[in-house]
Parts: C-alpha cells; structure tokens; sequence
C-alpha cells in the first residue's frame, strides 16, 4: 500500500514537471524536434561541444563571436543559415552589409570547421543552420551560462538576404529602446525577451565606431562620468578603430553582471543603456540585476522563440556541403537580385 501512494506520488511529481517545463518553453515550429537527429547523428551535440570547449580553453573570446552570428542569423530572413553564405552573382552577401563586417571571421570557419567534423562522423545530414543554433547555445554555456535543449531540424537556406533587408533587421547599437522593441516585436518577441537576448552582450566585445557617438563631441549625460573618461583612453577619437569589453564587471563569464552595468550607467551602446532609462524595460533590466536564475530562466526562452524565427523545414532548403556555398546542385534561386529590381521599379 505504502509503495502504490509513494508511486503515485512520484507519478504525480513527474507529470507536474512535464507540464510545467512544457508551459515554460515556447511552442516548437512545425518540423522541428527534441530528437531530430538521435538516429542519423546521435553523437552531433557532443562532437560540437567537445571540440568547442577545445576552442574556448584557446580563447574564451570565440563565445561571443559565435552567439552574435546565430543572433544576425536568425533576425534577418530567419534561422537558415543565409548569413553564412558568401557573395555571388545575385550580389552582396548578408556578411557584407554594415552590421555584419564586424562578425568574427573566425567564427565562420569554427562553424564550418564543426560541419566537417560532424559530416565525417554521421554523412551530410546536419545543417550548417542547426550547426550555428547548437554551437551559440555552448558558447552560453561553456562561458558560464544556462545549458538547455533546442529543437533541431532547420534547413539551409538557398538565399542571403539583400543590403537593404540586413540593414532593416539589426537596429544599429544607436538605436534606443522604442526602435528595438518595435522592430523585435515584429519577430513575436515581447520587452522581456528583448531585455533578455540582449544580455548576450555580457560577454564580447565592441569597436569604438559602435559607440563614439556617446564620447564625441561631448559625453552622452546618461553614461557615468568614469566610465565614460575610461573609454575615451581606448576611445581618443571618433574615429579610433580600438576595442573594448562589452560588460566590465565580468567580460569573458555568462552572468548577470551586464544588468548591473546597466543600473549604474555603464552600458556601452544606447541600445543597452536605453533599457534601464525607459519605464517599459527599466523594472526587467533592475530584476535580472537581482536575480541571475530569472536571467537565465528569461533568456533560455528568448532564445527558444529567436532560434525558431522563420526556419526552413523538411523539403524546404538543402542540407550544404559547404556552409559559405550553396550545394551546386540547387536550384538557381537569384531572389535578392530580384528584389533589388522589383524595389527599384516601385520607386520609379
């Protein structure tokens, strides 16, 4: 009898869970799955993870470069892997437009780097998409942040995205708040995921050029005097191509320490600071300052939504050979050529 209501009682516990953790992450995109590659490459996340930990223990700094490529992956044109794509004959690539020529080369040949190792190990079976989405989640991790599951089963895309659409989805580091939540809002993503993603800014770094406008000609009033004369020492002109930690208090760990920056007026770009300035963002910046588990918790499911935007499924795409080429045996698709066309007839 005692044994029946203690099995009952874990039966209980197990299902509150289950529910729980399923109302706790957002609903997975048709197509995608938890065990997407469990039979054709059971090994894929742990020959991921083993070799970036071999990366980070070189430079823990190669964490942040791979968490922003999966951010300007998905937010512009979705999660298709499209800024991976090199230039061709439909023109510029994603990796040419203003807000991408900062992106770490390095950490398009890590990913590249990791689709090799996995196709050697389980055939070409693997996206260089899902690739970029599991490699950002290790660099969370692997640099002191939360480890999570992500659904898999994204395909790559056979098109970049023009100059034009690139630029109108990455709001530049100038931005303020009304201009990122808008334009994130138009992705599903509400204030608290915004506060939330942009907490990946507590680990990398930022050129000078991202920011001098707060330094030059005089110092933006809402940036804290010290901090503001510190980086004028890295900083000394506008036009200074020197670089600087992104979170002071904890640059290379995955933390909360970003928040706190924040509230004592360090952040580096008006896109961070301006969220503890506006009243629909300030109390969400001021409770994961206190509270690095709400942080985190906030941020896996921010990640979760960001990381199913727009992703190409099934038939849809292909899986590359080669993640800065498409497969030569793909359909010759010159849609940003065309675009660029069709919106210059509409000017017209």
């Amino acid at each position: 009898m005692a044994f029946a209501s203690c099995m009952s009682a874990f039966l209980l516990i197990s299902t509150f869970l289950s529910v729980s953790q399923a109302l706790t992450n957002p609903p997975i995109v048709k197509g995608l799955s938890w065990t997407f590659y469990d039979s054709t490459c059971p090994k894929l996340e742990s020959i991921i993870r083993s070799e970036l930990k071999k990366v980070f223990n070189k430079d823990i700094g190669q964490a942040a470069g791979l968490l922003r490529l999966h951010f300007h992956d998905c937010f512009v044109q979705g999660c298709d892997g499209s800024v991976l794509l090199d230039g061709s004959a439909s023109g510029p690539s994603e990796k040419d437009a203003p807000p991408n020529l900062s992106l770490r080369a390095t950490a398009f040949k890590i990913i590249e780097d990791l689709r090799g190792r996995v196709e050697n190990k389980c055939g070409r079976v693997v996206s260089c998409a899902d690739i970029t989405a599991i490699a950002a989640r290790d660099a969370v991790y692997l640099s002191g942040g939360p480890d999570y599951e992500i659904p898999l089963g994204r395909r790559d895309g056979l098109t970049f995205a023009t100059r034009n659409v690139t630029l109108e989805n990455l709001p530049a580091p100038s931005s303020n708040t009304t201009t990122i939540l808008d334009s994130l809002a138009k992705k599903n993503l509400n204030p608290t995921d915004v506060v939330a993603l942009s907490g990946g800014h507590t680990i990398g770094i930022s050129h000078c050029s991202s920011f001098t406008n707060r330094l030059y000609p005089t110092q933006d009033p809402v940036m804290d005097k010290t901090f503001g004369k510190n980086l004028k020492l890295t900083c000394p002109t506008s036009n200074t191509d020197n670089t600087t930690v992104l979170d002071i208090r904890s640059p290379n760990t995955f933390d909360n320490k970003y928040y706190v920056d924040l509230m004592n007026r360090q952040g580096l770009f008006t896109s961070d600071q301006d969220l503890y300035t506006d009243k629909r963002t300030k109390d969400i910046v001021t409770s994961f300052a206190v509270n690095q588990t709400l942080f985190f918790e906030k941020f896996v499911t921010a990640m979760l939504k960001m990381g199913q935007l727009n992703v190409l499924t099934g038939t849809q795409g292909e899986i590359r050979a080669n993640c800065s080429v498409r497969n030569k045996d793909s359909k010759s698709f010159l849609t940003s050529i065309v675009e660029d066309v069709v919106g210059g007839l509409i000017e017209m």
